[in-house]
C-alpha cells in the first residue's frame, strides 16, 4: 500500500536546498529572466512543493507550484484554493476594501460568480462588435503614427497606447479624463514589484493606493454623469446593472474600473512588447506570419503569451486539507501559482524554450490555469495583439526591435518598461 501523502517541512531560506533558488529573496526576481527561468526548471525537476519562508515576518510562508498539471488542478479548486483574501503580496487590507471595493481577483464563491455575471452580461454582442472595430481602426492610427513618426521607443508610441485607449473608448471615458486616468495607471503599476533602490521589498502599497484613489475619484464623476444621460458603453451598462436584484454599488463600480484600467492595460501593453522582440529575434517565425497572417494569427499570439507570460504569479490562501503534487495543503496555507513556470512544462510543451508559432496544441496558463478567475479579457487582448501586429507587419516599412526589452526586476508581473525601435530591413545577423 502507498504511504500516505506527508505535509511539507522543508523550508528554503537564503539559499535553500542545494541548486534551488530562493523565490522569497527579492534579489531572486532580480536576476536575468533567463537565469529565473531556469530556477524554475530546478524546482520543477524537485517534484515536490517547496515551501519558501521570507526573510522578513511583513510576509507569510508561501508553497510554489511550478507544474503546469498542479497550477491548473488548483485553479480549477476555488473551494479548496481561495483567492480572498488577496491574490497579491501584500494582501489588500481589509481597510482598502472598505474604501476602495473589493476586486474580483480577491473574491471568491456567490459574490465573486455574481460580479461577474453581471459584468459579462455588460459586454453585450454590439458592444464588443463595436469594440473589435475600433480595435482595428485604433491600431491603423497607431502603426501610422509609428511609421511616419519613426519613435525610439514601443512602448509610449503603440504598445502602451493601444490597450489603454482601446479600453477608455469602450468604457466611454471623455477625452477630458484620459491623461489623469493614464498617469494614475502608470502610477499605480510603477509599484507592483521589486524595487531597485533602497531596502529590497516587493511592494509599496502605499503609492498604488493613492493613484487608485485619484483614478477612482475620476470613474465616480464618469459614472454619475452616465445615470443621469446613459450612453452606448460599458460604464453606462454598468452603472444600470444589478447583481443578484442590487445595484451595483459605487465601491464595486470602482474596484472594476480599477481592474480593467490597470489589469487590462498592464498586461497587453507587456505581451505586445514581448512579441514584438520575439519575432524580430526570431525572424524566420516573423517570416512564416507574414507569409500568411490570418492563418499564423491565432497560433503566435498563443505562443507570445506563453513565451512572455505576463502575468508571472498570483497566491491562493488554502481553506480544506487537500493533497497535490504529493503534499498535503494545510488550511490557511499560501500558495504561489507559478504561471510563468507552468509555461515552461517539458512534460506539456516540446522544446519549452523554443519560440514556435505553429505550436499545437498550446495549452498555455498565460491566462489563467482555467476556473471561476480566468481572464476575462482574454479575447480583448487578443483582439487588440491580432490587430496591432497586422498592422505592423503588413506596412513597406518594417518596424521592429532594435535591442532587448528593459526590464522591470518584478516577482508579479513580466513587466517591460522599454522596447527600442528600428525600421528598415532585417539583416538576420544583426544582434536583437
Amino acid at each position: 500500500m502507498n504511504a500516505p501523502p506527508q505535509v511539507s517541512t522543508d523550508r528554503v531560506r537564503g539559499a535553500g536546498p542545494a541548486g534551488l533558488p530562493d523565490l522569497a529573496d527579492p534579489s531572486f526576481w532580480r536576476l536575468p529572466r533567463a537565469e529565473r527561468l531556469a530556477g524554475f526548471a530546478r524546482l520543477r525537476e524537485h517534484g515536490e512543493p517547496v515551501l519558501f519562508t521570507p526573510r522578513t515576518g511583513a510576509h507569510q510562508p508561501f508553497r510554489a507550484l511550478v507544474g503546469h498539471a498542479d497550477v491548473r488542478a488548483a485553479s480549477r479548486q476555488p473551494r479548496v484554493f481561495a483567492s480572498a483574501p488577496g491574490v497579491t503580496t501584500p494582501e489588500p487590507a481589509r481597510w482598502a476594501k472598505a474604501v476602495f471595493g473589493n476586486s474580483m481577483v480577491h473574491m471568491d464563491g456567490p459574490e465573486h460568480a455574481g460580479l461577474r455575471r453581471t459584468v459579462s452580461r455588460a459586454f453585450t454582442p454590439r458592444l464588443l462588435t463595436a469594440a473589435e472595430e475600433n480595435i482595428a481602426g485604433t491600431a491603423r492610427r497607431l502603426v501610422d503614427e509609428v511609421v511616419a513618426g519613426r519613435p525610439e521607443d514601443f512602448m509610449r508610441s503603440a504598445a502602451a497606447r493601444l490597450p489603454f485607449e482601446v479600453i477608455c473608448d469602450l468604457m466611454g471615458i471623455p477625452v477630458r479624463y484620459r491623461p489623469e486616468i493614464a498617469a494614475q495607471i502608470d502610477h499605480a503599476s510603477e509599484y507592483v514589484g521589486v524595487r531597485r533602490r533602497g531596502r529590497a521589498r516587493l511592494r509599496v502599497p502605499g503609492r498604488g493606493l493613492r493613484s487608485l484613489a485619484r483614478m477612482q475619484l475620476v470613474m465616480a464623476r464618469l459614472a454619475a454623469e452616465r445615470r443621469r444621460r446613459p450612453a452606448e458603453d460599458l460604464v453606462s451598462a454598468l452603472v444600470r446593472a444589478d447583481v443578484d436584484g442590487r445595484s451595483l454599488s459605487a465601491r464595486e463600480l470602482g474596484a472594476f474600473f480599477s481592474l480593467l484600467l490597470v489589469a487590462g492595460v498592464e498586461t497587453t501593453r507587456n505581451a505586445l512588447a514581448h512579441g514584438l522582440h520575439l519575432l524580430t529575434a526570431h525572424p524566420e517565425q516573423r517570416a512564416l506570419l507574414e507569409s500568411d497572417f490570418e492563418r499564423y494569427a491565432d497560433g503566435a499570439v498563443d505562443e507570445i503569451v506563453r513565451h512572455s507570460t505576463p502575468i508571472i504569479q498570483f497566491r491562493r490562501t488554502v481553506r480544506e486539507a487537500h493533497e497535490l503534487g504529493g503534499r498535503v495543503f494545510v488550511p490557511g496555507e499560501k500558495v504561489m501559482l507559478l504561471y510563468a513556470s507552468a509555461n515552461r512544462d517539458a512534460s506539456v510543451f516540446t522544446d519549452p524554450d523554443v519560440f514556435d508559432i505553429t505550436r499545437s496544441p498550446n495549452p498555455h496558463l498565460g491566462y489563467g490555469g482555467g476556473g471561476p478567475h480566468h481572464c476575462l479579457g482574454a479575447h480583448l487582448a487578443r483582439l487588440e495583439m491580432k490587430a496591432l501586429y497586422r498592422e505592423l507587419l503588413g506596412r513597406p516599412v518594417p518596424v521592429r526591435a532594435s535591442g532587448d526589452p528593459v526590464l522591470v526586476a518584478s516577482n508579479f508581473d513580466h513587466r517591460v518598461r522599454s522596447l527600442p525601435l528600428s525600421y528598415g530591413l532585417f539583416h538576420p545577423n544583426e544582434p536583437v
